[in-house]
């Protein structure tokens, strides 16, 4: 059974169509996992206290074994495995913080080094990470040639690789190999996550792209480009942390400054799929000063750029839903849209413990990794650990549990991002939906056979009809229950300037929708004094067939899903009430939030 919990009726209420039980299609397969997790082989993972958190720390927490939390020295879990995992370390200088911190006579040689060591060996994490910021991003030769050589990548690249050989189990679990992109051009945020199918020595045959060698990402696509002409192998880029981007990720030009012209958009449509929505350092869906109709908009902001005192801008840039609507603007001038992406969530962990649960969140880094902590600023950064968001999970419609199917999702965009709690989501978009499909026992068997998946292209529809979603979502067993299923519509007007909509589509109780097509708060039996909940509002699943009662078969369009779960105590609440002392007032954020789900979008190209 699908419906849970301890209140039966209610659970299973639905404000549209009430669900039977789901009988979900043996292909593609619903996984879980995270395409971002540091290690100690992370030049800042290390710095800020991870020394003992190595790739095969990462893996085996990923699924589900006992391995020892290297902030607190204490044995942790992840109750529930995950499918897959990618542990990214950061390209530029990888491994080479560990390396010195375990005195390495090549780096202890070098005045940077020695100055690192010597920080570390007194506990001075910031001082050592700012003196290993001399290193990383300098233009002098002679440091690049001692802490980015050639031969220290290979050791390194080796170890990566070889991890995740180790922990791989085709059909069971999924270790992928890849890395961290980090371009920081005048602290803007340009990271991307790399990851391909590759292992063994065909990957070790190539050595990670970074930003010491080009902070341009044109020129990590040319270096994939060039890297599959060689080797045969395929790669996913996933731009990060747009939200913290300084109105660059999402630009109408390119590195040069150049307008995006149609080469651009193609090659960055091929190598950028995917992107991230969610993470510990925000979210990056949209905010409500550019949504300024959503309600929902402005969630989990996160208040600082990577280097301090600057703070975040808010452009249509630095945002998810911006883009996918800036995107359309530019396909109809250059005829590709750069923005095609479909969206996933992930951790950003740096602590190799991929935690995005509220009640069991290890910080995004190990300095965080104690309440009483949390409350301090990392180096070079105004935030502090509070304002990490215990977030995300990755969720992939795949063939099968492999590395080879898993990119092939990426690519197709069947793909969806979460900020933690494991929803199952069903999107497809099609001409000839009924609502009685949303109550049969195999949607997926109905929504392939007559339409598309999320991230999938309707095309010219036929005369007098509208597209059409077919959505289904149930709830994280473990987690709490459902509120609404929204849907998000952009489209290109008459004037080719795009535009934005948010519809309420199903809902859970018998709220009504008010004049102006807003849905009443689902309430909350959040217990700020105990940090606990219960599931007697809300719903255990919702499902809909909706049509676009706005179409113009004439405009470009997107719609993508989200789905809001009732509240619950954000992770802030939990430390502060350990504690004893206010959460608000402490920590700055609220003591509750909705957590979500956000589906790739479907697109309609007339």
């Amino acid at each position: 059974m699908l419906c849970m919990g301890k209140m039966m009726a209610t659970l299973c209420a639905v404000a549209t169509i009430q669900v039977a039980s789901q009988v979900w299609a043996e292909e593609p397969v619903l996984l879980w996992g995270d395409t971002h997790v540091h290690t100690s082989y992370s030049f800042d993972a290390y710095m800020f206290g991870n020394a003992t958190g190595d790739p095969d720390a990462a893996y085996r927490f990923a699924k589900g074994l006992p391995v020892i939390n290297p902030g607190t020295g204490a044995w942790v879990r992840l109750e529930l495995p995950l499918d897959f995992l990618v542990v990214a370390d950061h390209a530029e200088m990888l491994g080479v913080s560990r390396m010195v911190g375990q005195g390495e006579p090549a780096f202890l040689d070098h005045p940077i080094g020695q100055k690192a060591y010597k920080y570390l060996k007194e506990g001075n994490t910031k001082e050592a990470y700012k003196a290993m910021s001399e290193a990383m991003f300098t233009s002098d030769p002679d440091i690049k040639a001692v802490f980015d050589s050639k031969a220290v990548k290979q050791r390194n690249w080796n170890d990566i690789v070889d991890a995740a050989d180790k922990y791989n189990e085709p059909g069971q679990f999924s270790a992928i190999v890849g890395w961290e992109y980090t371009s920081h051009s005048n602290n803007s945020n340009l990271h991307r996550v790399v990851f391909t199918a590759a292992g063994g020595e065909t990957a070790k045959s190539f050595l990670p792209f970074s930003a010491m060698q080009s902070a341009k990402p044109e020129d990590l696509w040319a270096y994939l480009d060039s890297t599959v002409q060689q080797t045969g192998v395929d790669f996913v880029a996933i731009p990060h942390n747009s939200n913290v981007s300084k109105g660059k990720m999402f630009n109408t030009v390119d590195s040069n400054g150049k307008p995006i012209d149609k080469a651009y958009a193609e090659i960055r449509a091929r190598w950028e799929p995917v992107v991230e929505i969610t993470q510990a350092k925000g979210n990056s869906e949209t905010h409500g000063n550019l949504s300024p109709n959503d309600e929902f908009a402005t969630y989990e902001f996160y208040p600082s750029l990577l280097a301090w005192p600057e703070e975040p801008t808010v452009t249509a840039a630095d945002y998810v839903r911006p883009a996918l609507l800036r995107g359309l603007e530019i396909e109809k001038k250059v005829g590709v849209n750069p923005y095609k992406f479909g969206v996933i969530g992930s951790t950003d962990s740096h602590t190799s413990l991929s935690s995005s649960e509220e009640d069991a969140f290890y910080g995004k880094v190990v300095a965080d990794a104690k309440p009483e902590t949390r409350g301090g600023g990392l180096a070079n950064s105004g935030a502090t650990g509070w304002d990490a968001a215990a977030a995300g999970r990755a969720a992939v419609w795949a063939k099968n549990n492999s590395r080879e199917e898993i990119l092939a999702a990426f690519k197709r965009r069947e793909v969806y991002g979460t900020t933690g709690p494991r929803i199952a989501l069903r999107v497809f978009g099609g001409f000839n939906f009924a609502d009685r499909d949303a109550k049969t026992k195999n949607i997926a068997a109905v929504g392939y056979k007559k339409g598309v998946p999320m991230g999938g292209d309707l095309t010219q529809a036929p005369q007098g009809r509208a597209p059409s979603l077919l959505i289904h979502a149930v709830k994280d067993p473990n987690e709490a229950n459902l509120d609404r299923i929204q849907v998000v519509k952009g489209w290109l007007g008459d004037d080719d300037k795009s535009h934005e909509k948010v519809y309420e589509v199903a809902w859970a109780g018998d709220r009504k929708l008010d004049a102006h097509g807003k849905l009443p708060s689902v309430g909350s039996t959040v217990d700020a004094k105990t940090g606990r909940y219960s599931n007697t509002i809300g719903a255990a699943q919702l499902a809909t067939v909706w049509t676009d009662p706005d179409f113009d078969p004439k405009q470009r369009a997107f719609y993508y899903v989200r789905i809001l779960q009732i509240p619950t105590p954000r992770n802030t609440l939990f430390d502060t009430l350990a504690l004893e002392v206010d959460p608000v007032a402490t920590t700055g954020h609220p003591a509750m939030i909705e957590e979500r789900a956000y589906s790739s979008s479907i697109w309609y190209n007339p």
